[in-house]
């Protein structure tokens, strides 16, 4: 008979428990990721000589995953064909750091200090590159020698 009354109350008991239902584990909130930054049109500082089209590329400028989006001009002058390209950032440190990031992906970087960047080739093509104040900026697809001029109108448009 306790047999009987045990196994009985056990079996209330669980049937109780199941009835009632498991506590139902907690709903976390779903996480969405941040927006992606603005990306601003910077067309208008573009050098207007030789310019064929601009473009905001919303991310991973120039096909490099490090790098955010930013304004990219495609160019023809002299039988030559180039692009120049700005990314904006939040500060000059911001800009310093993506500059380096940058560096890293050139073969033989040379270092231009008197514009503070680098020139040197990624897999496919020749990049000068540079920073001033919260903006990294560059040439692609010319000689330094072809590209430094370049270099520096666009560096004095950058306010």
């Amino acid at each position: 008979m306790k047999t009987f009354c045990l196994a009985t109350c056990l079996a209330i008991a669980t049937l109780t428990l199941l009835a009632c239902g498991a506590p139902e584990p907690e709903k976390k909130a779903a996480v969405t990721p941040p927006p992606p930054p603005v990306v601003k049109d910077h067309s208008a500082i573009m050098p207007p000589a030789g310019l064929r089209s601009a473009e905001v590329v919303p991310n991973h400028l120039l096909g490099k995953s490090d790098m955010p989006g930013g304004t990219l001009a495609s160019y023809e002058s002299k039988g030559k064909k180039y692009q120049m390209f700005v990314i904006d950032v939040e500060d000059n440190q911001k800009a310093a750091f993506l500059l380096v990031d940058m560096k890293k992906t050139l073969q033989e970087p040379d270092y231009i200090d008197y514009m503070g960047g680098y020139f040197g080739r990624d897999q496919t093509q020749p990049i000068y590159v540079f920073a001033k104040l919260h903006y990294l900026a560059g040439v692609v697809g010319l000689s330094k020698a072809d590209a430094d001029p370049l270099a520096r109108v666009l560096a004095s448009r950058l306010h």
